[in-house]
């Protein structure tokens, strides 16, 4: 387990406090120090005991490193920057401290605005720091108002929302910009009741495009407010911030241990390439999820809508259902499907990484402003506040699956990031193409592939075999000639609708029927045609010998990890139709049994004939 760097940002708080310390002393204390934190626990590190026992509830008996450092210098309220790699606790190294802070400091009832600000660069890391605070909350059972903002509030929603006010809000930047322009948050007020500031994936709120909202925010801040940075990466957008809300802060640098570096990508992610053609991809991907070579679940990355709707389609004609997250579906959609996938509902999603294309189209934008008239076709309008790569936490993700190399090396570390989380294995698989060959040469420099060591090393998936996917490449190609343009234009606008209807018509029978969730499927077929059924199996004069040994491996490890039973609705759909009275009638009477009415009736005749010789006797 990798130790955690201390070191305050500004070099006289180091003087003053260790100005009289020879500099070998200061640096064998400091390792000591290290290997004692390392074998802390949350109750040596002063946590709450009713906190305790909710992690143990949440199954967390253990402080993560940057938890370690983190929680005591929160609680001694220092100002904190946290850089530490994806899956590693940040949300909990700050949300513990903060929560026993409102513990003992019981807010004011004279504060007119909220005590602690969360603000993150996403509608689903909002929603996802919400459910997380309130789920501690209600297992401490302490009386907390917590509140998150969507930019899709009215002003109303917005004024009963902040009403009382709440002791926690979680929000984007735009929330609160436009709370304060519309006069339901006061400058005053925040001035008066702020005292504990989070910016959570820092390093992306610049870039989200949120920097005028944060210097608006930013102005109304008291110097006595502590501020907390959280992120995966260090950039200049971070050095911004730090300028704009911290004072002489302690920056914890999680990847770095003295002169030796951590893994940029956790050792327990193998991560392979597939070298092919733009063309092939479709038939490798084919290859990897019918032959079965990879672990569920899956995570595929594309960076655009069109080509998510095109891998949907193309994969439902083998009987592979999917579902796709991408920016212009409703956020109540988007929420629910995480829901599923996380519930293990269903084994893959198309996720869209458009974060690099959003800025791409704005810088286009700008530059063809005076040139040639955009072209008339309308675009949907995208949420903004939507993002797949960071800050979401994808349960037991196990492979993530590169169909589209990210524009970025940074963004491909991030996308990896979403397996291998809480420190279980996880594997990643790149989809690599000529056009592609830069990125992936830049991703191998600065994962330090020329270091030799396995650890960082991408290395060819070695269980797809070529004759395996020669032996799918005609039906690959043949279904994939149908997945026109058209078709998918139609079965993108076609998934769209139906996901309004859901998220707007079906809102209210939710909230009061949560177990319905579970009916409302978002891995349906969208194609037209039904897919061909002798698609949906691999014959056997088509399967390599190589290529099934190895996937007779994976479903061992599969079985050895104890996958080998998913969750499936159909649990959830005998148990409502057993519960629904309206089955239960019938427009037809009561049967009896025919042999009884048979009988029944020869009885009778009998009895009359014998009455009718009496009468005549």
């Amino acid at each position: 387990m990798a130790k955690s760097k201390l070191k305050p940002e500004n070099t006289t708080v180091i003087q003053h406090l260790e100005e009289n310390k020879p500099q070998e002393q200061v640096g064998n204390e400091h390792t000591k120090q290290e290997e004692d934190e390392e074998e802390k626990n949350f109750e040596e590190l002063g946590v709450d005991p009713r906190l305790i026992r909710a992690l143990s509830k949440k199954s967390i008996e253990k402080p993560t490193p940057i938890q370690r450092v983190a929680i005591p210098l929160i609680l001694e309220g220092k100002d904190v920057v946290a850089r530490a790699k994806t899956g590693s606790g940040k949300t909990f190294a700050y949300l513990l401290p903060l929560l026993q802070k409102l513990f003992s400091d019981i807010p004011s009832k004279k504060n007119l605005a909220p005590t602690a600000f969360i603000l993150v660069p996403t509608r689903e890391l909002c929603q996802q720091v919400y459910l997380e605070v309130m789920s501690l909350i209600e297992l401490c059972r302490v009386q907390l108002k917590v509140v998150q903002l969507t930019s899709a509030m009215s002003a109303s929603d917005l004024k009963t929302a902040l009403a009382g006010p709440p002791d926690i809000l979680v929000s984007t930047p735009a929330c609160i910009q436009k709370s304060l322009s519309n006069g339901i948050l006061l400058a005053k007020a925040i001035q008066d009741s702020l005292s504990v500031l989070v910016l959570d994936e820092a390093d992306l709120l610049l870039s989200y495009g949120y920097e005028d909202d944060l210097k608006a925010f930013t102005a109304h801040v008291p110097k006595r407010c502590q501020c907390l940075l959280m992120s995966a990466t260090s950039s200049a957008d971070i050095d911004k911030l730090k300028k704009l809300v911290l004072h002489n802060p302690y920056i914890l640098t999680l990847p770095e241990v003295g002169d030796v570096k951590d893994d940029v990508i956790p050792k327990n992610v193998q991560q392979f390439y597939i070298s092919c053609s733009a063309r092939d991809k479709l038939v490798h991907i084919l290859a990897l999820l019918k032959l079965e070579l990879i672990q569920k679940k899956v995570l595929i990355y594309t960076n655009t809508i069109d080509m998510s709707y095109r891998l949907k389609l193309f994969l439902e004609q083998f009987g592979i259902k999917s579902a796709v997250l991408n920016a212009e579906l409703p956020q109540n959609s988007r929420l629910h499907i995480l829901e599923e996938f996380n519930a293990g509902l269903f084994d893959y999603l198309i996720a869209n990484d458009d974060s690099q294309s959003t800025a791409t189209g704005q810088n286009d934008k700008e530059s063809h402003g005076a040139g040639k008239k955009p072209k008339k076709h309308p675009k949907r309008k995208l949420d903004g506040e939507f993002g797949v790569v960071r800050g979401i936490d994808f349960k037991n993700v196990h492979t993530v699956l590169n169909y589209d190399m990210p524009w970025t090396a940074a963004g491909y570390v991030h996308r990896i990031g979403r397996t291998g989380r809480a420190y279980n294995t996880g594997a990643s698989v790149s989809l690599v193409s000529s056009e592609e060959m830069e990125i992936f040469e830049e991703i191998k420099s600065i994962l330090g592939e020329n270091d030799g060591e396995d650890s960082k090393f991408i290395a060819p998936f070695p269980l797809l075999s070529k004759n395996a996917v020669e032996s799918l490449r005609y039906r690959a190609e043949d279904v994939a000639r149908s997945v026109t343009k058209i078709a998918v234009r139609e079965s993108r606008a076609q998934d769209l609708r139906n996901e309004i209807l859901n998220s707007e018509k079906l809102k209210a029978h939710f909230q009061d029927n949560p177990k319905d969730l579970d009916l409302l499927k978002h891995d349906k077929v969208l194609s037209k045609k039904d897919p061909a059924p002798h698609l949906h199996d691999v014959p056997e004069y088509l399967l390599d010998p190589t290529t099934q040994e190895a996937s007779k491996i994976v479903k061992l490890a599969r079985a050895a990890m104890g996958n080998t039973n998913p969750v499936r609705r159909k649990g959830f759909k005998g148990k409502f139709r057993s519960k629904n009275p309206l089955k239960t009638f019938s427009s037809e009477g009561p049967k009896r049994a025919p042999k009884a009415g048979v009988k029944r009736k020869g009885k009778d005749k009998d009895e009359g004939q014998r009455r009718k010789k009496k009468q005549s006797v």
